[in-house]
């Protein structure tokens, strides 16, 4: 069988957690057979191949693994701090470049404390490093320097994440109210 042109980087680089970003070769392949990579992954390893305009990713329904939930607390708290601080993060995500003191600034100042206390990940400068390490290994963040980075739209997956879980708990509370007024 013939597979299409990098078959084998797009195929380990999805599986190894990474996100496809447009500014890759490889992207446009992956893009120009948007169809036999999706039913590929389905029938393979029956995960779902997520298209986004500047983005690919695949997304498991069973998945046990902590990653995801630890960049999604690191993301989220990172952006309610920035705005606390007078900056819009989707701005600052988009268009500024973080060092990692920076970071570390506000997180050892932030009002969540405790979750960051208690997160084994997020707890110290050296646990944050090691989450971002992780987060440049699967093209999250891309590294200006040893210790500088910019985040990749790729972030957006978590903000995404987000949005849908307090809407959901929105919806959630809203359907308890009209229930207990009726």
């Amino acid at each position: 069988m013939v597979y299409p042109t990098h078959h084998r980087r797009i195929v380990e680089e999805l599986m190894g957690g990474k996100f496809l970003l447009s500014n890759e070769e490889h992207f446009n392949s992956l893009k120009e057979n948007e169809k036999f990579y999706a039913e590929f992954f389905k029938v393979s390893f029956d995960l779902e191949l997520v298209m986004k305009p500047d983005y690919y990713y695949l997304l498991s329904k069973d998945t046990q693994e902590n990653f995801s939930r630890d960049v999604s607390i690191f993301v989220a708290i990172l952006a309610y701090e920035l705005d606390r601080d007078g900056k819009n993060f989707t701005d600052a995500f988009d268009y500024h470049e973080f060092n990692f003191e920076e970071i570390d600034q506000y997180f050892d100042n932030s009002s969540f404390i405790d979750l960051i206390e208690s997160n084994k990940t997020l707890k110290d400068a050296e646990s944050r490093r090691t989450l971002l390490n992780g987060m440049s290994r699967r093209n999250i963040i891309f590294k200006t320097f040893e210790d500088r980075f910019t985040f990749t739209q790729a972030y957006k997956v978590f903000v995404d994440f987000a949005k849908d879980l307090a809407l959901k708990r929105m919806k959630g509370e809203t359907e308890q109210t009209e229930t207990e007024t009726t």
